[in-house]
């Protein structure tokens, strides 16, 4: 069996270690390194010993569940991206909606303004959009495996995917070598300065599921993760590899706070232009992970369950680790813990070196059961300098969105509070206002300074005192008087069980100011007359789906332009989900939608359909990422 490192590995790792950390690592009684809030594990065995100690076991009788840099400015400085803008393109088109500004997040389509990226049917298609009237496909290049999502930098693109490979791992004990299956993630890079004919030059395998990345830069941070993988008594452990090289084991570190379960979770840095060996650093760490990134620090936040009943404590925490990057490096810092747990990536924020965090606190005491919401500040350190806690009691956060020094915060449970937060004192958070109405948000959009965005659920009142949900709402407040936030205007669409890809993605969601342009992809349940009921006035449902473009503003609110669908035999009682509007974007005065089957291209002055590519789709096929109703 490989050995846990060569030593000409470690002492690479050790260079590394210290030009990323500037520090040397210290060492406890038992001879394990510690990186501040971490602890390295010192060997293969001592990582066996621990897990088999301190999680509980899974299906097969083992632990599982089934299934720094030196100076923080020299790493923080992004490289920008020579990006030349292909011939004949627009310089007016929309780009992935993204949280931060200058860090993209990876999609399954992208589009520099002629030419549209898409990941359809295991395949990366490459069409020419611009201009609409002779779209076509230029190229098809088959992906190994289940491609996932990618970024585009320029005339390189980076394409992950996932798959099974079969991996040779001698047990302890054993003399023979078997054969395991292993969950990979591929990272492809293309040189794409020929659309027609893109250069795989370049693939990097990380061992684990893709979870997630952000890409600042030239340079790509990738998240992956695994359950502890036992083969009899022995483990495997994570890994990096490129080509016929030697595979990279990354050091492995823990938490010192204890947890229920771990799963191995690897951060990965490389530059989409560059050769050299990925940065790569791997984590023993909790379940129900959220990653937020800004340009100069990553953040990985994890529930940590504690005890049923706690004595005068919360019953769920969540622990949060920073890590400095820049120029593809990845640098501990330090860890923080909240009480709570996350929503989704849009419940951290960081301002002016300072981390925001919007948890809700659901579980169970000795007093009954306990529900509220709280914000804390914390400061680089992940001290916490700022606390407002028992926000809206009774009730859970659907919806957060930092802005500046404001906080829009959504709570539901019988009626949609929108809250005002004053953050412009870290360490004095307040609210300052709040408006109640009907129905719930969960995605919040800045429109601009003083308005904002929702996209959500319309409620009623029923017949027992409570509610129920009604069509999706699309909302625009005012809060230009922080005390006293109003609402603009508000449309509703469709019937109860009417849905939007962008409630649970927001980079379904296009929005351009500039434009006066909001688009967003609807599943529309509309009441329709059944005409073989002999009974008069009978009605039933039918589903209707495709995107709804409004013009919005605050003197006018909500002007619906049209909808666009990409099912010809129109409203029908059956979910057809290649047909389902994933994605739109904009090339000057046209409108791309994007389903499974094919991209539709709509002019936006006059809403006259203008070309339709229909993309290298397969009946049957699953191209994440459908949308989850």
């Amino acid at each position: 069996m490989e050995n846990w490192r060569s030593v000409a590995a470690a002492a690479l790792g050790c260079l590394v270690v210290a030009a990323i950390i500037g520090t040397a690592l210290a060492s406890d009684e038992a001879g394990t390194d510690t990186l501040g809030d971490l602890q390295k594990f010192g060997s293969k065995e001592e990582i066996e010993v621990f897990l088999k100690e301190n999680t509980q076991k899974g299906w097969n009788g083992y632990p599982g569940a089934p299934g720094g840099a030196g100076r923080e400015t020299g790493m923080n400085a992004p490289a920008p991206v020579a990006t030349a803008a292909p011939t004949s393109s627009t310089r007016d088109y929309s780009t992935t909606n993204v949280q931060v500004e200058g860090v993209d997040e990876a999609d399954f389509v992208k589009n520099d303004g002629k030419y549209i990226y898409i990941l359809s049917g295991g395949t990366l298609a490459i069409v020419e959009a611009f201009p609409a009237k002779d779209a076509k496909i230029l190229s098809e290049t088959r992906i190994e495996g289940t491609p996932e999502a990618l970024f585009l930098a320029g005339d390189r693109l980076v394409v992950f995917a996932v798959a099974t490979e079969e991996e040779m791992i001698t047990p302890a004990g054993s003399v023979t070598p078997v054969p395991i299956s292993r969950t990979v993630t591929h990272a492809h890079v293309y040189d794409i300065r020929d659309r027609s004919g893109p250069e795989l030059i370049r693939t990097l395998t990380f061992t684990g599921d893709y979870y997630d990345a952000r890409m600042v830069g030239e340079y790509v941070y990738a998240l992956t993760r695994e359950s502890p993988l036992w083969v009899r008594d022995d483990l495997a452990l994570p890994a990096v590899r490129e080509g016929e090289a030697p595979p990279i084991r990354p050091e492995i570190y823990r938490p010192k706070t204890p947890m229920q379960n771990y799963v191995f979770y690897t951060e990965s840095a490389f530059s989409v232009r560059g050769t050299g060996t990925p940065d790569a650093e791997t984590f023993l760490l909790g379940y129900d992970t959220t990653l937020f990134a800004s340009q100069e620090n990553l953040y990985i936040g994890y529930r940590n369950m504690g005890p049923a009943y706690p004595a005068g404590g919360t019953p769920e925490r969540t622990i949060i680790h920073r890590f400095a990057i820049g120029q593809g490096k990845i640098g501990y810092r330090a860890m923080g813990e909240v009480p709570g747990h996350l929503l989704n990536q849009f419940s951290l924020d960081e301002h002016e070196k300072n981390l925001r965090v919007a948890t809700t606190v659901d579980g169970w005491t000795q007093e009954g059961s306990i529900q509220y919401n709280n914000v804390y500040v914390l400061n680089s350190a992940m001290e916490t300098i700022g606390t407002l806690e028992h926000i809206a009691p009774g009730e859970r956060i659907y919806a957060a969105r930092f802005v500046g020094d404001r906080l829009y915060l959504v709570t539901f449970k019988q009626i949609d509070p929108l809250f005002v937060i004053d953050l412009s004192d870290p360490k004095h958070p307040g609210i300052l206002g709040e408006l109640k109405i009907p129905g719930y948000s969960d995605y919040l959009h800045p429109y601009d300074a003083d308005h904002i965005i929702g996209i959500g659920k319309e409620t009623d009142e029923n017949g027992w005192g409570g509610v129920s949900v009604a069509g999706l709402k699309i909302a625009l407040f005012d809060v230009s008087n922080v005390n006293k936030p109003i609402q603009v205007d508000a449309v509703v669409i469709g019937e109860a069980g009417t849905d939007s890809a962008a409630l649970h993605d927001h980079k379904a969601f296009l929005f351009a100011k500039e434009k006066g342009l909001l688009v967003v992809p609807v599943s529309e349940i509309v009441r329709v007359e059944n005409p073989a009921s002999k009974y008069p006035g009978s009605y039933g449902t039918a589903t209707w789906q495709g995107a709804y473009v409004y013009r919005v503003s605050p003197a006018s609110g909500f002007t619906l332009e049209g909808k666009v669908t990409h099912a010809e035999k129109g409203p029908y009682p059956v979910w057809d989900a290649s047909d389902a509007v994933r994605r739109s974007l904009y090339m000057d005065d046209t409108l791309y939608t994007v389903s499974a089957r094919s991209i539709v291209m709509t002019g936006l002055g006059d809403g006259k359909r203008m070309n339709e590519v229909f993309l290298p789709y397969r009946e049957g096929a699953s191209p994440p990422p459908y949308p989850v109703w």
